[in-house]
């Protein structure tokens, strides 16, 4: 009923498709005559969304890989987002250095974006009402990113450093690498990247974070499988091998 009333009341200008998200492919959504060259102005294009809390970070997530990528709706170019957001959420959008919002979702947006806060919606304006305000976040992608290395990597070295949020940023850098190389390996990173050590994640600026990316880059072309490297699965498999050395042993 709510599609008909739409289509009623813009005939021959709406197209309603079913499907998730997370999964719908916007670079076969649109005419190819709006593609814009990725350094002009943006296409004629404009993603307009009203998100679920639950998929709003891995969505955005999602299309900030596509933007690094030029893939999905950024075929078209440097398309424009406006989307809302759970109102902590869209402060950590919009964070800027060493403020106490600041965390991985700021460095990933605002190294592939200019991200802008618009305002804030009170819970009370939904029907049904959440439990918090929402944030209105405008997002336009960069004609050249801030960090020019491949978005899995930049996500690493991130996800990695803002895992010890409250510690200096050199804990986090140490994990990027195996036990018997990591006291070295990180000292060699944060010395080429020209990073205070004992700077808080929250502190370090996104030309910080461009260092030590391209620094990780580096030592990861000289030592095969640092890449893939991952020390949450290192310590389940000690976990799982001191498990079976338990199980295995006889009583006396």
């Amino acid at each position: 009923m709510q599609e008909e009333l739409l289509s009623e009341a813009a005939p021959g200008k709406l197209r309603v498709v079913h499907g998730d998200i997370l999964t719908y492919r916007m670079d076969r959504g649109f005419p190819k005559v709006i593609t814009k060259a990725w350094e002009d102005d943006p296409p004629d294009l404009h993603i307009i969304g009203n998100l679920p809390f639950s998929v709003s970070t891995p969505l955005i997530i999602k299309w900030l890989e596509n933007i690094s990528n030029r893939t999905g709706a950024f075929v078209y170019g440097r398309t424009r987002l406006t989307l809302t957001f759970q109102k902590e959420v869209a402060e950590r959008l919009t964070a800027s250095t060493a403020s106490r919002q600041r965390s991985r979702l700021s460095i990933m947006a605002q190294y592939l974006c200019t991200v802008k806060s618009c305002f804030t919606i009170p819970g009370r304006a939904f029907i049904p009402k959440p439990e918090v305000d929402v944030g209105v976040v405008h997002f336009t992608p960069l004609a050249q990113p801030q960090i020019k290395q491949p978005f899995k990597l930049v996500e690493k070295v991130v996800r990695n450093v803002f895992q010890f949020r409250r510690k200096h940023c050199r804990k986090g850098i140490e994990m990027l690498f195996p036990e018997t190389q990591r006291l070295e390996l990180a000292e060699v990173m944060m010395h080429e990247a020209d990073v205070d050590p004992t700077l808080r994640p929250t502190e370090l600026s996104i030309p910080d974070i461009r260092a030590l990316a391209d620094a990780y880059s580096r030592i990861c072309s000289e030592n095969q499988g640092l890449l893939t490297y991952d020390f949450r699965e290192e310590l389940r498999l000690k976990h799982l091998n001191r498990r079976s050395g338990s199980s295995t042993q006889q009583p006396v």
